[in-house]
């Protein structure tokens, strides 16, 4: 399979690592993400992280690969209610997009998990998802000619843990989205947003003040909230798992708006397949759970308030990162 794999993006890893660095932009744009010091931005790093995240072997059965849950024609998620693992396993919980991951201080839907560097370890690892063992995994992948080198060039070590999450990691960073219509709006092109648009973003800010937990730029806020989804979470209660604090239940990171327009279904579960639904459950007050934010509270919109909003959400679609794919 990595031979294929390596054959679509280039015949050999020099090759591989030319034409992602043709593709991708200037470098440069990255400043202002997060680097951590101990994984800088490297063209041929992220495009050693790229063959990686293409690649089946890294399921346990040669069935999946990262992609299949983050699937770029889909804004990096998968379509589906809760991803599909290895030997047709359900996982627990929707696929969040992996766009402008490299801005968020934690990830997974607990907020837990300080670097994506560490969040690349999760689904290989979880037997419901990619089901693999690292001490199985990373031996395999050295015996390949391709990978081996790439790891000697880049990082002067064989290929291991540390050289497969660091490249993975990158590659996920390289993948921003910031150039929307609102974007362009935000940097004064008044043509950007059309009346509707604009009229929603108002609705958006100033009415329904969504923005206290989505925050422009990036639309989120980071942090865990309960919003008031079930009156009783069930099996999944959230960031309750993390640290069994009562205080917790129900806690899900809130996601991020941009490019939502491709990204149903939502909410951490896949229990809503359009935004309708989403201001439904929100316009009613959210089902009332005793840990509910304070802040979610009935609203009512009309016809044309309604579908101005959702205008306006979709106006934050960016989906420029393909070209550099």
């Amino acid at each position: 399979m990595l031979r294929k794999t390596v054959y679509f993006f280039g015949f050999t890893f020099f090759g591989l690592t030319f034409w992602m660095c043709k593709s991708l932009p200037d470098l440069n744009q990255y400043v202002s993400t997060p680097i951590p010091i101990d994984n800088p931005m490297d063209s041929a790093k992220i495009a050693l992280g790229k063959a990686l995240f293409f690649d089946t072997r890294l399921s346990k059965d040669n069935t999946i690969n990262c992609a299949s849950c983050h699937k770029p024609g889909l804004a990096f998620t998968d379509g589906q209610k809760t991803s599909t693992g290895i030997n047709g396993q359900k996982t627990d919980r929707n696929s969040p997009s992996l766009l402008n991951a490299g801005f968020l201080p934690t990830v997974m839907f607990d907020a837990h998990l300080k670097t994506l560097e560490l969040q690349v370890l999760v689904p290989l690892q979880e037997p419901s998802e990619m089901g693999h063992n690292m001490r199985q995994l990373t031996p395999l992948l050295r015996k390949d000619s391709v990978y081996q080198k790439a790891a000697q060039d880049i990082y002067g070590r064989d290929f291991d843990a540390w050289v497969l999450t660091r490249s993975i990691a990158a590659f996920e960073r390289s993948l921003i989205s910031m150039s929307s219509p609102y974007d362009h709006f935000m940097k004064g092109d008044a043509t950007a947003l059309s009346k509707k648009e604009q009229t929603g973003l108002k609705l958006f800010s100033e009415k329904l003040y969504c923005t206290e937990c989505h925050v422009p730029p990036y639309f989120t806020n980071y942090e865990a909230r309960n919003n008031g989804l079930y009156l009783d979470y069930g099996s999944d209660k959230g960031r309750f798992r993390i640290n069994q604090d009562s205080s917790e239940i129900g806690h899900f990171k809130v996601p991020s708006l941009r490019n939502i327009e491709h990204t149903a279904p939502y909410m951490h579960d896949g229990n809503f397949g359009s935004l309708e639904e989403v201001i439904d459950h929100y316009a009613r007050g959210g089902a009332g759970h005793r840990l509910q934010d304070p802040i979610i509270k009935p609203f009512t919109l009309s016809k044309k308030e309604r579908e101005a909003l959702i205008s306006f959400l979709n106006a934050l679609t960016d989906l420029s990162f393909a070209e550099r794919l």
